[in-house]
């Protein structure tokens, strides 16, 4: 540490100098440009008078607009305009000073203030963008053998980003040649150094001008449809694409964008706007909070840990039966996003006894309950287990949860609960029947529901299936040539669900706009292209049938349910008459006779007259 302030110490003190110089130079020289045959006597000692007051005066001006917290090597645009800002700043307020102070007979002529404030811009603004030139340079001498030219796919801040590291890490051995941006007031000009070529409606002429061994997209916020139109473009003449990392990654990683450059991926393409949602906004809410998390080691699980640890809740409760995730994502919170308020907990929702040990223990005020089996399959062979866990287990967290006095719980469901067509959804519209129940039965405690289809890189995810399908050389298998599934990235996903939390009111379900359903042939095809072949004929693509219960298409509302907008942007409401919970309680105490009975024949015949019993069960 003494040797870091040491550093900065000499640092500043090498630019203080430099300055003083630069300042005290420009000073003599506006006198000496201004009296063409020699400064006259007077203004010889006005000179000498007032140097020292004039450097030491313009130097702290310099210091209180922040001009020596940064290398020069770093100076951007904004650097130039705080110099701007203290230039002008210090040389009012010097002259002014010097108006009052001098005699009415050495006034300094307008003429050297003119010139003062001119050369001091030129010199204190010009020396940091030479030092910054000069640091560049190895950028320029970089071209040679086995260096690979990049275009790069926009010119704003996160391009400029790129450029600029690239041309500070010569090693990377990268030398960008131009930019593509859709601004049309951008076209033709010249960024950092870089010509502005056209937009991406250009990008396949451009790319047959240019010809570069690579392209970046560098727009972190990038829609599916730009990203996909360069890629397309790109595939067609054998160029790799890569990109900057997404809104959510860069806000999780570091600051050297060029070294964060990776492929583009499935989740780039889908053609969808992503949703950005401002986290310590609508997180505030968690602020200050005990904060507990069921299914803290799984997708959606952890990366509600992460965010929520952003928002810094008084204590994170982590809760999982999988010893190795639960490891994994405390590790997570504490050693790398350095939040150490956290508890693991080492525990099984379905077991009710010990779910009220950890309630009464930690006595958490809002619950994120994530717990749950989701493959289809699985669940298929396993459906007494799918019911313990997901139907029964939710009612049982949901209780303890009431009785520690909780004051929000918040069940993370799926589109498969919608007119259910296997165990897995079945077991999940039962926990949305349970939540709904609980609300009636403890009114202190603001439970809600929130409803979404799939999400992208998730353990139940198509994608990892597809991708390990890829990487064996395929078959890439579909079930079914016109089937479709609504699609969102996991951290779009949780930030919603964060957001509708603080919308709790009532047992309401809210359902998150997934945006337009995707063909999962389509996907298929698009996944098989990101990785550098042609389906159908580097790898094939096998349709091989629906399972059982399989739909075709997804839902994200019961044919009752109506939806309707909630004050939060992307998340609507699915409203519908309330379920009689005498009823409710009924249907639980069937199901949870034949759970733990062992029941399987028993709890399918169970499950199966529930569509029947709902509609029956909606009052009129």
């Amino acid at each position: 540490m003494a040797r870091i302030t040491s550093s900065l110490n000499a640092r500043r003190a090498a630019q203080l100098l430099v300055d003083a110089v630069l300042v005290a130079l420009a000073f003599f020289l506006a006198f000496l440009f201004r009296f063409d045959s020699g400064i006259p006597v007077r203004y010889e000692d006005l000179f000498t008078g007032t140097l020292a007051f004039v450097v030491i005066g313009k130097l702290v001006v310099f210091a209180l607009f922040g001009l020596y917290h940064k290398r020069w090597r770093f100076i951007d645009q904004k650097d130039f305009e705080s110099i701007g800002k203290a230039v002008v700043a210090s040389s009012l307020l010097l002259v002014g000073a010097m108006f009052l102070l001098s005699p009415s007979e050495t006034d300094p002529p307008r003429g050297v203030i003119a010139l003062d404030f001119l050369l001091t811009l030129a010199l204190v603004g010009g020396s940091r963008f030479l030092v910054r030139s000069i640091v560049e340079r190895p950028y320029k001498l970089s071209g040679t053998k086995g260096s690979r030219e990049v275009l790069i796919v926009g010119a704003g801040n996160g391009g400029q980003l790129v450029a600029s590291e690239f041309r500070k890490n010569p090693g990377l051995r990268t030398v960008p040649v131009c930019f593509v941006d859709d601004d049309p007031r951008m076209r033709g000009m010249r960024v950092g150094g870089l010509k502005v070529e056209g937009s991406t409606d250009d990008l396949a002429r451009i790319l047959d001008d240019a010809e570069p061994d690579e392209v970046v997209i560098a727009i972190p916020s990038a829609p599916g449809i730009l990203r996909q139109k360069v890629v397309t473009a790109c595939r067609k003449r054998g160029i790799p694409v890569r990109t900057l990392p997404t809104v959510f990654e860069l806000i999780s990683g570091g600051v050297e964008l060029a070294r964060q450059v990776r492929e583009v991926q499935v989740e780039d393409v889908l053609g969808r706007e992503p949703v950005r949602v401002e986290i310590d906004r609508v997180g505030a809410y968690v602020t200050g909070e005990t904060v507990l998390v069921t299914g803290a080691g799984g997708s959606i699980g952890s990366e509600l840990c992460r965010q929520i640890s952003r928002v810094r809740p008084a204590k994170l409760i982590l809760l999982d039966n999988g010893e190795n995730a639960l490891f994994e994502i405390r590790r997570e919170i504490s050693d790398v996003r350095h939040f150490h308020d956290v508890v693991a907990v080492l525990a099984d929702c379905k077991d009710a006894t010990r779910m009220t040990e950890v309630f009464q223990e930690h006595e958490p005020s809002i619950v994120f309950h994530a717990a749950a089996y989701k493959h289809v399959p699985l669940m298929e062979e396993n459906p007494v287990e799918a019911v313990r866990n997901n139907a029964v287990a939710t009612r049982i967290v949901a209780a303890a949860a009431a009785k520690s006095g909780a004051k929000r719980f918040v069940l993370i469901s799926t589109d498969k609960a919608v007119s259910p067509a296997t165990v897995m959804g079945a077991s999940k519209a039962l926990a949305e029947w349970a939540v709904e129940a609980a609300t009636h039965r403890w009114p202190g405690t603001r439970f809600t529901t929130v409803r979404f289809g799939n999400v992208l890189g998730s353990s139940g995810s198509v994608v990892p299936i597809f991708r390990r399908q890829i990487e064996a050389g395929g078959p890439v298998t579909v079930t079914d040539p016109e089937m479709t599934r609504y699609f969102m990235t996991i951290p779009e996903a949780v930030q919603l669900i964060i957001r509708a939390g603080d919308l709790a009111t009532g047992a309401a379900v809210y359902v998150l706009e997934m945006g337009e359903p995707v063909k999962i042939i389509d996907l298929a095809r698009n996944m098989i292209r990101l990785s550098g072949h042609e389906p159908d004929g580097d790898i094939a693509v096998e349709v091989v049938g629906r399972r059982p219960g399989e739909k075709l298409h997804e839902e994200l509302f019961n044919p009752d349910e109506r939806p309707q907008p909630s004050p939060a942007e992307k998340i609507q409401v699915a409203q519908r008459e309330p379920l009689d919970p005498a009823w409710v309680e009924d249907v639980f105490g069937r199901v949870e006779n034949a759970v733990y009975d062992d029941d399987a024949a028993g709890l399918a015949a169970v499950v199966a007259e529930l569509s029947l019993e709902r509609a029956a069960a909606a009052p009129r």
